[in-house]
């Protein structure tokens, strides 16, 4: 297999883990609107004890993918999370899109593709 394919592939494992992580966030969230009767039971319940535990294998996936992903294209496939919080949001939390949200994600988008077929373009 090339390198090229590989390094398609493991991108695709690095925005799973981004996913991954933008659910655990959601899940968060989710947790901190509830009231709980206790301090110990805000911060010990499973939906924050597996939420934290997503992270932590969000993060392992993450450092597999630097295997084949360039150091430089991490930060642009992690972009892709204020996409999916904002997605997730808006599904799971009943959140709204703001014309601001809406703006923001399409220069997000647009910034991904520019990088991606900018290398494209110019050999990078």
């Amino acid at each position: 297999m090339s390198n090229e394919m590989l390094q398609v592939i493991f991108s695709g494992i690095f925005v799973l883990s981004v996913l991954i992580s933008s659910i655990s966030q959601i899940m968060l969230k989710k947790s901190a609107n509830k009231t709980y009767d206790s301090k110990i039971r805000e911060y010990l319940n499973p939906t924050v004890i597996i939420a934290y535990g997503l992270f932590f294998l969000a993060t392992l996936i993450t450092v597999f993918a630097y295997k084949y992903v360039p150091l430089s294209s991490g930060p642009i496939l992690e972009s892709t999370g204020y996409i999916f919080v904002a997605v997730l949001g808006y599904f799971v939390l009943k959140e709204r899109f703001t014309k601001k949200k809406v703006i923001g994600m399409a220069l997000i988008i647009f910034g991904i593709l520019f990088f991606s077929l900018g290398g494209m373009i110019f050999g990078g």
